[in-house]
């Protein structure tokens, strides 16, 4: 699986960063991001779980 955060929807409310922190973080503009693009499949889940919570649908996966 994919992931990327849209910079440009991201309000950085932290669930995602909270919830999966082994995948997003806060870059230099105090948004989140996607540590690695790629995501291991046992960090899926929690990956979906993030987008699915995401006030703003800033995350995106393939």
């Amino acid at each position: 699986m994919e992931v990327k955060v849209n910079q440009d929807l991201c309000i950085s409310c932290g669930l995602c960063v909270s919830n999966c922190p082994e995948v997003f973080s806060w870059n230099e503009d105090e948004k989140a991001e996607a540590v690695q693009e790629q995501v291991d499949p046992e960090m899926e889940d929690c990956v979906r779980d993030a987008a699915d919570g995401c006030p703003t649908d800033a995350i995106e996966t393939s």
